[in-house]
């Protein structure tokens, strides 16, 4: 029998409530966190992406001693807390069966710089591109194609085998290959030669 991984040095300190730790694990997956979660349709138009990965983080910071592994499998871990803080805010909406409305003027909310103008059009082209695909093949391609994640944590984020994500992202890339859309669709700067592993 396998014992439970060992921590790394990043999440053993995270552990003992070193703020300083808290902030590296918040500045290396907080922005990829945001930009998945804004992929993904919550159901609820009064639950921000933002609302949503700030639930998942306080999840996070309550039941980090149940963890045990790296700060990048520290990743998979808190993505999948926002899966599921986003399915529930999804089923709390349904059952609420209330509409609010969305923020007409967005230079209210924002900062209208052109930084924000381009980050908004980017990420609504995003959208558009993975608005055809189901919603698994959307996930599949906006974590590991669109946000650099690794297959096996995306996999484990998705609560699915890296069989079916596999499968599912080799569907959807079909899919958009065959509407000659162009890609790659990354939201995320990464370096060129980091190519997803599989």
């Amino acid at each position: 029998m396998i014992g439970p991984m060992a921590d790394d040095e990043l999440v053993t300190r995270a552990k003992q409530g070193d703020e300083a730790a808290w902030r590296a694990l918040y500045a290396d997956h907080a922005g990829r966190l945001i930009a998945w979660l804004g992929l993904r349709p919550t159901g609820d138009t009064s639950m921000s992406p933002e609302d949503v990965a700030s639930e998942a983080w306080y999840v996070a910071a309550s039941k980090i001693g149940g963890f045990h592994g790296s700060s990048e499998e520290f990743a998979g871990w808190l993505f999948g807390i926002a899966r599921r803080v986003a399915a529930t805010a999804k089923r709390t909406a349904e059952r609420r069966s209330t509409t609010p409305q969305e923020c007409d003027d967005l230079t209210t909310v924002l900062d209208p710089t052109e930084d924000h103008a381009l980050a908004l059009e980017r990420l609504a082209w995003v959208r558009s591109v993975l608005a055809p695909l189901s919603a698994r093949e959307r996930d599949a391609i906006g974590l590991v194609d669109v946000l650099g994640v690794d297959a096996r944590i995306a996999a484990e984020v998705l609560g699915i085998s890296g069989v079916a994500l596999r499968v599912a992202r080799h569907r959807g890339l079909r899919r958009l290959d065959r509407q000659a859309l162009v890609l790659p669709l990354r939201l995320v700067n990464q370096p060129p030669d980091a190519a997803p592993q599989y």
